[in-house]
């Protein structure tokens, strides 16, 4: 027999012969407790959980979902990650473990970290990921997505949905303070959660929480948004608060950390400022708009760490080089994202480690539905069919993966394969002559000159256009430029960062009406798709409507998407505690300087 060694975990590691033999035990074990109650098959579920987890245990037991899916969806519907990682671990007889956080790093020093530093007049209000990095370093969120997609607790002490996915009970912690000293309580989270859906706030949020918690009515010939009914935010008491919804939804706690669902002081209405009020890591001791933000630890907070003296966001432009040279001179110790234009340089300095991750980031190329020639789904098409995905992921992308033009991932768990979506040159021409322009289209794209790899992909894209009758140029724009107005741009190419679940950025970008949905689509058809994937728990279900949903925008839709992009970037050796998290996000708190 092979000789055991010593795990990480303290256990032995055995041979496969003894860990099968211990896999049958402990799978022998379960079933006979199940068959003194009269179970045949491995359940191990509570008598005080929902029927959602249980069922969820029983598929995971009879191998209908595979455990990426039970984790995720289990954590959502209030089952602990602990909890979760048990399961897993007691049902296949193995170790699978749940990720640990940072412990014992050392403290002190100062870390420093390119990224833009942009104007914040509202923090609910947001438009880019960058911002939402400084935000994150001063302000928490109620729940926690980690880089293995699972969604956690943090000002939240838990959660409990109804079986019906319409009414969820949201615990707070009690052991937490503002930086004033006042009591976090249940007013505070009513208040953020109704100043995010507030239509005159024009948060994101309302694109991710209309279907479930806002109706729609007119006015004066306009149509607005408000919460569906009086009581859909309710405070049940100071540290319980209850979302009524108007529809079931699976993803609220996910939705909950999306990065403009920050927690404010309400006394404080959204702004960004030093000193500001907060419950979070970092108190804001210095912000100046394209030059940097300097954060100072919160030595009352209720979390993990922070661990360094001083956190600094240093503002380093639109040119690539910029950050190559900031890197190899030593003005920041890490990037919130390198590119395929700098990673070349980036890798032969010898201090720098590279970090990456797969995600369901992409950029897509749309043009504004409600104005010609995008009026057209006849035109939307074409551009589709006159894209040619893989060279153009090739030049983007370091280990990206071909899109189909819908923006559902292959890594989301709702994803149905469709048959693959093929060029087709003389069938888009053919399509553009059907909408009145025989003799093609001259248009000009937009494009964000801090997003370099996004402007690569577009001067492929114009050559491959051309071949259709679509003659494009292309304007590139100051970074800040270009997002001050991204929304009202008539065609442009726009990057869109990583969500767990793909009924997620669906509802951010395409639902009508929402603050985001950029290319200004409207189809009460998608909308009531993307209502019912919303609500449904069982991934197969929720995979045939997804289906549905894909095959839609394929054929209308407003986008036309090459590719999926790996994310990866670069730290100094002496910076400890960073994990590449898909959706770019940085835990500041959990960082430290090498001693």
């Amino acid at each position: 027999m092979a000789k055991s060694k010593t795990s990480v975990r303290g256990h032995a590691m055995l041979s496969q012969v003894d860990f099968a033999r211990l896999r049958a035990y402990r799978m022998g074990r379960v079933q006979a407790q199940l068959r003194e109650h009269g179970c045949g098959e491995v359940k191990m579920i509570k008598a005080d959980e929902s029927g959602h987890i249980s069922n969820l245990k029983r598929q995971l037991s009879e191998r209908k979902i595979d455990r990426r899916e039970f984790l995720r969806t289990s954590t959502l519907l209030g089952l602990s990650a602990a909890a979760a990682y048990s399961f897993i671990d007691q049902v296949s007889g193995g170790h699978f473990v749940e990720p640990a956080l940072a412990s014992d790093l050392p403290h002190g020093g100062t870390i420093r970290i390119g990224n833009r530093v942009d104007t914040m007049p509202n923090v609910h209000a947001i438009v880019n990921i960058q911002s939402g990095i400084i935000i994150r370093q001063v302000f928490d969120f109620l729940t926690d997505t980690g880089v293995d997609n699972i969604t956690r607790p943090s000002l939240l002490a838990g959660w409990q949905p109804s079986d019906d996915l319409r009414t969820w009970t949201l615990n707070l912690r009690k052991d937490v303070k503002w930086t004033s000293g006042r009591q976090f309580v249940a007013d505070d989270v009513v208040w953020n959660l109704k100043h995010a859906l507030d239509e005159k706030t024009g948060s994101s949020v309302v694109g991710l929480m209309k279907g479930y918690m806002l109706e729609e009515y007119t006015e004066n010939g306009a149509t607005h948004t408000r919460l569906w009914d009086a009581n859909a935010i309710e405070k049940v008491d100071d540290f319980t608060v209850r979302l009524n919804c108007k529809e079931p939804q699976l993803a609220v706690p996910e939705d909950l950390f999306h990065y403009a669902m920050v927690i404010v002081d309400p006394a404080d209405g959204g702004k960004f400022f030093p000193g500001v009020n907060t419950t979070g890591p970092f108190g804001l001791a210095d912000f100046e708009v394209g030059a940097r933000a300097v954060f100072h630890p919160n030595k009352g907070y209720w979390g993990e760490g922070p661990y360094v003296d001083e956190l600094q966001i240093v503002h380093l432009g639109d040119n690539p080089a910029a950050a190559v040279a900031a890197m190899a001179g030593g003005q920041v110790d890490g990037l919130y994202s390198a590119n395929t234009n700098n990673v070349q340089p980036l890798s032969q300095l010898p201090h720098l480690k590279y970090y990456t991750a797969k995600t369901a980031t992409t950029m897509v190329a749309r043009g504004r539905v409600d104005q010609k020639p995008w009026t057209d789904p006849r035109v939307r098409l074409a551009l589709r069919l006159a894209t040619d995905r893989a060279p153009v992921a090739e030049v983007a992308t370091r280990g990206g993966t071909i899109a189909e033009h819908h923006h559902v991932c292959q890594i989301h768990p709702e994803y149905a394969a469709l048959p693959d979506f093929k060029r087709d040159v003389p069938t888009a021409k053919q399509l553009l002559a059907e909408a009145g322009y025989p003799d093609g289209l001259d248009l000009e794209c937009r494009a964000a000159a801090d997003e370099t790899w996004m402007v690569d992909a577009l001067q492929v894209m114009v050559g491959q256009w051309a071949e259709a009758g679509f003659r494009v140029k292309i304007n590139v724009m100051p970074g800040a430029v270009f997002w001050d107005n991204w929304i009202a741009h008539p065609f442009s190419v726009t990057n869109w960062n990583h969500r767990p679940l793909g009924i997620m950025v669906l509802g951010l970008a395409y639902r009508s009406g929402v603050p985001w949905n950029e290319s200004g689509y409207s189809n009460p058809e998608f909308d009531r798709l993307l209502t019912k994937a919303e609500g449904l728990v069982d991934v197969e279900k929720r995979r045939a409507v997804m289906k549905d949903i894909e095959e839609l925008m394929q054929k209308d839709g407003p986008i036309t998407q090459p590719f999926w992009a790996s994310i990866f970037t670069f730290y100094h050796e002496k910076v400890l505690g960073f994990t590449m998290h898909p959706s770019y996000y940085i835990y500041g708190n959990r960082l430290a300087v090498a001693t």
